[in-house]
């Protein structure tokens, strides 16, 4: 990679929503990190309706048949794996918006980065939390090149996107349509084989998805993320 190129975090609330979301554009950036949130197992071993329909007996073997489906995914993609200890819903022990940002924010401080990706936070509660998370720490890291990315899937949604950029806008932060710089040398084609590679490690993931996963394929969508100055003032004004 070229001392030019953005060196890319992207923040995944699972193992698998990064190369879902982003896996062309992890192709063009060897070495990026991926960091997945909930990558933690309970203490107590437990069966979710979840693990069961990806074959799976108990969150242990989860976990652990999990992270070895990502770390096939990304090694595929050149990229780095950087795992936090929270655990996801189904595990009955979510961390605080607070407590998440905070870690959040040593971890990113700590990496090499110069452009942070998070998720728009659709449709899933663990999505939803990282987004708030992440909602956090932009204005305290305002200095990084910030973009969200769309989760696949979830995206087909109806509403979905055009509320979570209404509900941006009122935090603050404005979200224009773009694409992180990415390395031209890497076409689409050779990007897309890529990305399908990476995806189909996911097997567990993909053989419990009940309306199948198409949407995985379809072209990546990018918003640029910006810190509004003077929102706090600019929002009393508009409501006096």
């Amino acid at each position: 990679m070229s001392e030019t190129s953005p060196r890319l975090f992207i923040v995944s609330p699972h193992f698998d929503d990064a190369v879902f979301g982003c896996g062309a554009l992890l192709a063009t950036h060897p070495d990026a990190a991926v960091c997945t949130v909930f990558a933690g197992a309970p203490e107590h071993d437990m069966s979710t309706p979840w693990d069961k329909q990806s074959g799976f007996s108990g969150a242990h073997e989860a976990i652990r048949m999990r992270a070895g489906e990502d770390d096939r995914a990304l090694e595929v993609l050149d990229a780095i794996p950087v795992r936090m200890p929270f655990l996801d819903a189904q595990y009955l022990n979510s961390p605080t918006v607070s407590t998440l940002a905070a870690a959040l924010e040593e971890v990113i401080y700590g990496s090499t980065a110069n452009t942070l990706l998070m998720p728009l936070g659709l449709f899933h509660s663990d999505h939803a939390l990282v987004f708030e998370a992440c909602c956090e720490v932009l204005p305290r890291l305002a200095h990084l090149s910030w973009f969200a990315y769309e989760e696949a899937i979830y995206r087909r949604l109806p509403g979905l996107v055009q509320e979570r950029l209404a509900d941006l806008l009122e935090r603050g932060i404005t979200a224009t349509p773009a694409h992180p710089a990415h390395d031209h040398t890497l076409d689409a084609s050779r990007q897309a084989f890529a990305k399908r590679e990476a995806v189909h490690a996911y097997e567990s993931q993909l053989r419990a998805l009940p309306n199948g996963y198409d949407d995985v394929f379809a072209p990546e969508r990018y918003w640029q993320l910006d810190a509004v100055r003077d929102h706090g003032k600019r929002a009393k004004k508009a409501a006096s």
